[in-house]
Protein backbone atom coordinates (compact mmCIF):
# COMPACT_ATOMS: atom_id res chain seq x y z
CA UNK A 1 0.00 0.00 0.00
CA UNK A 2 1.20 3.64 -0.96
CA UNK A 3 -0.17 5.14 2.24
CA UNK A 4 -1.37 9.26 2.06
CA UNK A 5 0.35 10.77 4.59
CA UNK A 6 2.96 9.56 6.99
CA UNK A 7 5.73 10.43 9.40
CA UNK A 8 9.09 10.77 7.96
CA UNK A 9 11.12 9.72 10.74
CA UNK A 10 14.79 10.00 9.37
CA UNK A 11 16.50 12.83 12.05
CA UNK A 12 17.66 12.81 15.75
CA UNK A 13 14.44 11.17 16.52
CA UNK A 14 15.75 8.57 18.67
CA UNK A 15 18.88 10.66 19.84
CA UNK A 16 16.95 13.13 21.52
CA UNK A 17 13.88 10.68 22.94
CA UNK A 18 16.64 8.37 24.04
CA UNK A 19 18.21 11.53 25.74
CA UNK A 20 14.60 11.96 27.77
CA UNK A 21 14.68 8.26 28.87
CA UNK A 22 17.81 7.98 30.07
CA UNK A 23 17.77 11.44 31.95
CA UNK A 24 14.15 10.71 33.05
CA UNK A 25 12.85 13.60 31.67
CA UNK A 26 9.80 12.56 29.99
CA UNK A 27 6.98 14.39 31.81
CA UNK A 28 6.04 17.87 30.92
CA UNK A 29 8.58 19.76 32.34
CA UNK A 30 12.01 19.28 30.30
CA UNK A 31 14.26 21.46 28.22
CA UNK A 32 12.95 20.12 25.08
CA UNK A 33 9.60 21.34 25.65
CA UNK A 34 11.09 25.14 26.01
CA UNK A 35 13.16 24.49 22.77
CA UNK A 36 10.41 23.26 20.93
CA UNK A 37 8.38 26.51 21.46
CA UNK A 38 11.80 28.48 20.64
CA UNK A 39 12.19 26.52 17.42
CA UNK A 40 7.85 27.29 16.23
CA UNK A 41 7.97 30.66 17.48
CA UNK A 42 11.17 31.06 15.37
CA UNK A 43 9.91 29.71 11.88
CA UNK A 44 6.70 30.97 12.02
CA UNK A 45 7.62 34.73 13.18
CA UNK A 46 5.88 34.82 16.61
CA UNK A 47 6.98 36.19 19.22
CA UNK A 48 5.56 33.52 21.50
CA UNK A 49 4.63 29.75 21.71
CA UNK A 50 2.85 27.40 23.56
CA UNK A 51 2.69 23.52 23.52
CA UNK A 52 -0.19 21.66 23.34
CA UNK A 53 -1.14 17.96 23.38
CA UNK A 54 -2.79 18.53 20.70
CA UNK A 55 -3.90 21.02 17.80
CA UNK A 56 -7.78 20.84 19.42
CA UNK A 57 -6.68 21.84 22.65
CA UNK A 58 -4.87 24.99 21.21
CA UNK A 59 -7.67 25.82 19.43
CA UNK A 60 -9.74 25.72 22.76
CA UNK A 61 -7.35 27.66 24.60
CA UNK A 62 -7.54 30.44 21.89
CA UNK A 63 -11.11 30.72 22.11
CA UNK A 64 -10.97 30.61 26.26
CA UNK A 65 -8.50 33.38 25.95
CA UNK A 66 -10.16 35.45 23.08
CA UNK A 67 -13.59 35.30 25.53
CA UNK A 68 -15.43 33.51 23.03
CA UNK A 69 -18.33 31.93 26.12
CA UNK A 70 -21.97 30.87 26.03
CA UNK A 71 -24.32 31.65 23.11
CA UNK A 72 -21.29 33.32 21.47
CA UNK A 73 -20.72 33.09 17.73
CA UNK A 74 -17.74 31.81 15.86
CA UNK A 75 -17.30 31.62 12.18
CA UNK A 76 -16.09 29.25 10.16
CA UNK A 77 -15.87 27.49 7.16
CA UNK A 78 -18.04 24.38 6.23
CA UNK A 79 -14.93 22.43 5.05
CA UNK A 80 -13.39 21.71 8.07
CA UNK A 81 -11.76 18.40 10.15
CA UNK A 82 -14.13 18.13 12.93
CA UNK A 83 -11.63 19.71 15.59
CA UNK A 84 -12.51 23.37 14.49
CA UNK A 85 -16.27 23.16 15.39
CA UNK A 86 -15.44 20.85 18.32
CA UNK A 87 -13.33 23.00 19.69
CA UNK A 88 -16.29 25.97 19.38
CA UNK A 89 -18.42 23.44 21.70
CA UNK A 90 -15.80 22.90 23.97
CA UNK A 91 -16.56 26.58 25.25
CA UNK A 92 -20.38 26.17 24.68
CA UNK A 93 -20.61 28.71 21.45
CA UNK A 94 -21.88 28.12 18.46
CA UNK A 95 -20.85 28.03 14.78
CA UNK A 96 -21.81 30.12 11.90
CA UNK A 97 -21.12 27.71 8.46
CA UNK A 98 -19.54 29.57 5.85
CA UNK A 99 -20.02 27.93 2.85
CA UNK A 100 -16.30 27.54 0.60
CA UNK A 101 -14.78 29.32 -2.74
CA UNK A 102 -15.15 26.93 -5.57
CA UNK A 103 -11.41 27.13 -6.15
CA UNK A 104 -9.66 27.61 -3.61
CA UNK A 105 -11.68 25.55 -1.30
CA UNK A 106 -11.11 28.18 1.43
CA UNK A 107 -13.81 30.15 3.25
CA UNK A 108 -15.56 32.40 0.84
CA UNK A 109 -14.87 35.81 1.79
CA UNK A 110 -17.05 37.64 -0.59
CA UNK A 111 -20.00 35.05 0.73
CA UNK A 112 -18.63 36.15 4.55
CA UNK A 113 -19.01 39.82 3.69
CA UNK A 114 -22.73 39.58 2.49
CA UNK A 115 -23.34 37.45 5.23
CA UNK A 116 -21.57 40.51 8.13
CA UNK A 117 -23.29 43.14 5.93
CA UNK A 118 -27.05 41.51 5.39
CA UNK A 119 -27.47 39.51 8.37
CA UNK A 120 -25.60 40.98 11.33
CA UNK A 121 -26.26 44.33 13.36
CA UNK A 122 -23.17 46.50 14.51
CA UNK A 123 -23.76 48.64 18.02
CA UNK A 124 -21.17 49.98 20.42
CA UNK A 125 -18.35 47.33 18.79
CA UNK A 126 -20.75 44.66 19.24
CA UNK A 127 -21.31 42.39 16.29
CA UNK A 128 -24.87 40.56 16.77
CA UNK A 129 -26.75 38.00 14.39
CA UNK A 130 -30.38 39.64 13.58
CA UNK A 131 -32.36 36.54 13.77
CA UNK A 132 -30.84 35.13 16.76
CA UNK A 133 -29.71 38.52 18.57
CA UNK A 134 -26.26 36.54 19.38
CA UNK A 135 -23.23 37.92 19.63
CA UNK A 136 -20.53 36.80 16.97
CA UNK A 137 -17.36 37.28 18.68
CA UNK A 138 -14.58 35.55 16.46
CA UNK A 139 -13.46 34.49 12.94
CA UNK A 140 -11.96 31.45 12.66
CA UNK A 141 -10.24 30.64 9.10
CA UNK A 142 -8.97 27.51 8.30
CA UNK A 143 -6.33 26.83 6.31
CA UNK A 144 -7.37 24.22 4.12
CA UNK A 145 -4.79 21.96 2.57
CA UNK A 146 -2.01 24.41 3.51
CA UNK A 147 -3.54 27.11 1.33
CA UNK A 148 -5.09 30.39 2.63
CA UNK A 149 -7.82 32.81 1.87
CA UNK A 150 -7.13 36.39 0.99
CA UNK A 151 -5.92 37.26 4.47
CA UNK A 152 -6.04 41.34 3.96
CA UNK A 153 -9.21 40.63 3.31
CA UNK A 154 -10.30 38.69 5.61
CA UNK A 155 -8.46 41.22 8.36
CA UNK A 156 -10.35 44.39 7.14
CA UNK A 157 -13.71 42.15 7.03
CA UNK A 158 -12.73 41.48 11.37
CA UNK A 159 -11.43 45.06 11.77
CA UNK A 160 -14.52 45.97 10.50
CA UNK A 161 -16.87 44.07 12.39
CA UNK A 162 -14.63 43.87 15.60
CA UNK A 163 -14.18 40.16 15.08
CA UNK A 164 -11.07 38.23 16.71
CA UNK A 165 -9.09 35.83 14.52
CA UNK A 166 -8.36 32.55 15.72
CA UNK A 167 -6.56 30.92 12.44
CA UNK A 168 -6.70 26.90 12.33
CA UNK A 169 -3.38 26.83 10.43
CA UNK A 170 -3.06 23.11 11.57
CA UNK A 171 -2.43 22.28 8.17
CA UNK A 172 -0.33 25.26 7.01
CA UNK A 173 3.00 24.86 9.03
CA UNK A 174 5.39 26.13 5.82
CA UNK A 175 2.56 28.44 3.94
CA UNK A 176 2.62 31.91 3.79
CA UNK A 177 0.76 35.10 2.52
CA UNK A 178 2.71 37.76 0.89
CA UNK A 179 5.94 36.68 3.23
CA UNK A 180 3.76 36.22 6.90
CA UNK A 181 3.51 32.99 7.77
CA UNK A 182 0.10 31.75 8.74
CA UNK A 183 -1.40 31.64 12.17
CA UNK A 184 0.30 35.88 12.31
CA UNK A 185 -3.08 37.39 11.28
CA UNK A 186 -5.02 37.70 14.58
CA UNK A 187 -4.66 37.15 18.27
CA UNK A 188 -3.69 33.35 18.02
CA UNK A 189 -2.50 31.04 15.47
CA UNK A 190 -2.83 26.89 16.00
CA UNK A 191 -1.00 24.30 14.57
CA UNK A 192 -1.35 20.45 14.64
CA UNK A 193 1.55 17.94 14.67
CA UNK A 194 -0.79 14.91 14.41
CA UNK A 195 1.21 12.18 12.49
CA UNK A 196 -0.30 13.09 8.95
CA UNK A 197 0.92 16.78 9.07
CA UNK A 198 4.07 17.97 8.01
CA UNK A 199 5.98 17.47 11.26
CA UNK A 200 4.64 15.33 13.77
CA UNK A 201 5.63 14.89 17.54
CA UNK A 202 2.92 12.01 17.56
CA UNK A 203 0.14 13.75 18.67
CA UNK A 204 0.70 17.67 19.76
CA UNK A 205 -0.46 21.30 19.10
CA UNK A 206 1.01 24.94 19.65
CA UNK A 207 -0.63 28.12 20.05
CA UNK A 208 1.74 31.37 18.60
CA UNK A 209 0.33 34.54 19.82
CA UNK A 210 2.67 38.08 19.78
CA UNK A 211 0.96 38.74 23.07
CA UNK A 212 3.08 38.43 25.96
CA UNK A 213 0.17 38.62 28.29
CA UNK A 214 -2.12 36.27 26.59
CA UNK A 215 1.02 33.65 26.44
CA UNK A 216 1.66 33.13 29.61
CA UNK A 217 -1.95 33.03 30.04
CA UNK A 218 -2.20 30.08 27.90
CA UNK A 219 0.63 28.29 29.37
CA UNK A 220 -0.60 28.83 33.11
CA UNK A 221 -4.31 27.11 31.81
CA UNK A 222 -2.84 24.57 30.13
CA UNK A 223 -0.63 23.54 33.06
CA UNK A 224 -3.88 23.34 35.69
CA UNK A 225 -3.55 27.00 36.24
CA UNK A 226 -0.94 25.73 39.16
CA UNK A 227 -0.02 28.80 41.25
CA UNK A 228 2.23 27.84 43.70
CA UNK A 229 5.57 26.10 42.20
CA UNK A 230 5.49 23.78 45.80
CA UNK A 231 2.29 24.10 46.87
CA UNK A 232 -0.59 22.82 45.07
CA UNK A 233 -2.22 26.14 44.82
CA UNK A 234 -4.56 26.53 41.69
CA UNK A 235 -6.21 29.92 41.11
CA UNK A 236 -8.10 28.77 37.34
CA UNK A 237 -10.06 26.40 36.23
CA UNK A 238 -7.44 25.03 34.51
CA UNK A 239 -6.49 21.91 31.89
CA UNK A 240 -4.20 19.30 31.81
CA UNK A 241 -2.72 20.40 27.92
CA UNK A 242 0.60 19.89 28.39
CA UNK A 243 2.87 18.82 25.67
CA UNK A 244 5.54 16.07 27.76
CA UNK A 245 9.23 15.98 27.01
CA UNK A 246 9.32 12.70 25.11
CA UNK A 247 7.04 14.15 22.21
CA UNK A 248 8.82 17.82 22.63
CA UNK A 249 11.94 15.84 22.04
CA UNK A 250 10.62 14.29 18.44
CA UNK A 251 9.50 17.78 17.61
CA UNK A 252 12.47 19.36 17.86
CA UNK A 253 14.15 16.47 15.35
CA UNK A 254 10.99 17.07 12.97
CA UNK A 255 11.40 21.00 12.97
CA UNK A 256 15.49 20.35 12.16
CA UNK A 257 14.49 18.61 8.77
CA UNK A 258 11.14 20.86 7.87
CA UNK A 259 13.04 22.85 5.02
CA UNK A 260 13.82 19.41 3.31
CA UNK A 261 10.08 18.36 4.52
CA UNK A 262 8.41 21.53 2.93
CA UNK A 263 11.08 21.08 -0.62
CA UNK A 264 9.78 17.59 -1.05
CA UNK A 265 5.73 18.79 -0.90
CA UNK A 266 6.57 21.29 -3.38
CA UNK A 267 8.13 18.82 -5.85
CA UNK A 268 5.38 16.27 -5.49
CA UNK A 269 2.66 19.39 -5.77
CA UNK A 270 4.36 20.24 -8.67
CA UNK A 271 4.56 16.97 -10.65
CA UNK A 272 1.07 15.80 -9.54
CA UNK A 273 -0.05 18.97 -11.26
CA UNK A 274 2.38 18.62 -14.33
CA UNK A 275 1.11 15.39 -14.87
CA UNK A 276 -2.77 15.16 -13.66
CA UNK A 277 -3.36 18.89 -15.95
CA UNK A 278 -6.07 18.20 -18.82
CA UNK A 279 -6.09 14.57 -17.74
CA UNK A 280 -10.50 13.35 -17.98
CA UNK A 281 -12.44 16.02 -15.81
CA UNK A 282 -9.94 16.54 -13.10
CA UNK A 283 -9.73 19.67 -11.40
CA UNK A 284 -7.10 21.02 -9.15
CA UNK A 285 -6.85 23.31 -5.57
CA UNK A 286 -6.81 26.80 -6.75
CA UNK A 287 -3.49 28.92 -5.32
CA UNK A 288 -3.79 32.37 -5.47
CA UNK A 289 -0.68 34.51 -6.21
CA UNK A 290 -0.22 36.22 -2.88
CA UNK A 291 0.03 32.80 -0.95
CA UNK A 292 2.87 30.48 -0.45
CA UNK A 293 1.23 26.85 0.19
CA UNK A 294 3.33 23.78 1.99
CA UNK A 295 1.09 21.88 -0.16
CA UNK A 296 0.57 19.74 2.73
CA UNK A 297 -2.17 17.22 1.06
CA UNK A 298 -2.55 17.10 -2.62
CA UNK A 299 -6.22 16.94 -3.33
CA UNK A 300 -7.98 16.27 -6.83
CA UNK A 301 -11.67 16.95 -8.08
CA UNK A 302 -13.56 14.52 -10.27
CA UNK A 303 -17.17 14.07 -11.12
CA UNK A 304 -15.65 10.38 -11.24
CA UNK A 305 -14.92 9.89 -7.17
CA UNK A 306 -16.16 6.99 -6.09
CA UNK A 307 -15.26 4.62 -9.15
CA UNK A 308 -12.03 6.63 -8.93
CA UNK A 309 -11.25 5.79 -5.33
CA UNK A 310 -12.31 1.96 -5.95
CA UNK A 311 -9.65 1.78 -8.86
CA UNK A 312 -6.96 3.71 -6.71
CA UNK A 313 -7.28 1.34 -3.88
CA UNK A 314 -7.62 -2.06 -6.08
CA UNK A 315 -4.38 -1.20 -6.97
CA UNK A 316 -2.94 -0.64 -3.17
CA UNK A 317 -3.18 3.11 -3.21
CA UNK A 318 -4.66 4.95 0.06
CA UNK A 319 -6.86 7.75 -0.06
CA UNK A 320 -9.29 9.80 1.16
CA UNK A 321 -12.35 12.47 0.36
CA UNK A 322 -11.99 15.79 2.09
CA UNK A 323 -14.37 15.95 5.44
CA UNK A 324 -18.24 15.26 5.52
CA UNK A 325 -19.52 19.17 5.36
CA UNK A 326 -20.04 20.37 8.71
CA UNK A 327 -23.26 21.76 8.46
CA UNK A 328 -24.33 17.69 7.42
CA UNK A 329 -23.43 16.32 10.67
CA UNK A 330 -25.79 15.00 12.79
CA UNK A 331 -25.10 17.39 15.86
CA UNK A 332 -24.44 20.39 13.71
CA UNK A 333 -27.55 20.23 11.21
CA UNK A 334 -29.60 22.89 12.93
CA UNK A 335 -26.58 25.23 13.21
CA UNK A 336 -26.41 28.50 11.03
CA UNK A 337 -25.33 27.73 7.82
CA UNK A 338 -24.75 30.53 5.05
CA UNK A 339 -24.31 29.61 1.86
CA UNK A 340 -26.03 30.27 -2.04
CA UNK A 341 -24.81 26.63 -3.80
CA UNK A 342 -23.83 24.69 -1.49
CA UNK A 343 -20.27 24.47 -2.72
CA UNK A 344 -19.17 22.83 0.17
CA UNK A 345 -21.10 19.15 -0.81
CA UNK A 346 -19.95 19.54 -4.79
CA UNK A 347 -16.50 19.73 -3.41
CA UNK A 348 -16.87 16.90 -0.68
CA UNK A 349 -18.20 14.98 -3.40
CA UNK A 350 -15.75 15.41 -6.21
CA UNK A 351 -12.65 15.34 -3.55
CA UNK A 352 -9.63 12.78 -3.63
CA UNK A 353 -6.78 13.01 -1.61
CA UNK A 354 -3.66 11.52 -3.37
CA UNK A 355 -0.13 9.78 -1.57
CA UNK A 356 2.14 12.41 -0.71
CA UNK A 357 4.26 11.77 2.38
CA UNK A 358 7.17 14.10 2.60
CA UNK A 359 9.38 10.80 2.17
CA UNK A 360 7.66 9.25 -0.55
CA UNK A 361 9.59 8.06 -3.99
CA UNK A 362 9.57 8.98 -7.60
CA UNK A 363 8.83 6.00 -8.30
CA UNK A 364 5.65 5.75 -6.03
CA UNK A 365 4.44 9.44 -7.54
CA UNK A 366 4.18 8.13 -10.88
CA UNK A 367 2.11 5.03 -10.13
CA UNK A 368 -0.09 6.99 -8.74
CA UNK A 369 -0.37 9.29 -11.83
CA UNK A 370 -0.15 5.94 -13.83
CA UNK A 371 -3.02 4.36 -11.97
CA UNK A 372 -5.23 7.77 -12.92
CA UNK A 373 -4.31 8.06 -16.14
CA UNK A 374 -5.04 4.51 -17.04
CA UNK A 375 -8.49 4.72 -15.15
CA UNK A 376 -9.85 7.52 -17.58
CA UNK A 377 -8.09 5.94 -20.11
Amino acid sequence: MIPLSVPNIEGNEWQYIKECLDTNWVSSVGSYVDLFEQKVAEFTGAQYAVSTVNGTAALHIALLLSNVTQDDCVLVPNITFIASVNAIKYVNASPIFIDIDPDTWQMDLGLLEEFLENETTLQEGICTEKNSQRKIKAIMPVHVLGNMADMDHLKALAKKFHLEIIEDASEALGSYYEGTHSGNFGKFGCFSFNGNKIITTGGGGIIITDDEQLAAKAKHITTQAKADKFEYVHDHVGYNYRLVNVLAAMGVAQMENLPKFLNRKQEVNAFYREQLTNVGDIQLQEIPNKTSSNHWLFTILTSQQKPLIQHLTAHKIQVRPLWYPMNRLEMFKHERYYSRNDLSMEVYQKSISLPCSTNISEEDTAFVVKTIRDFFN
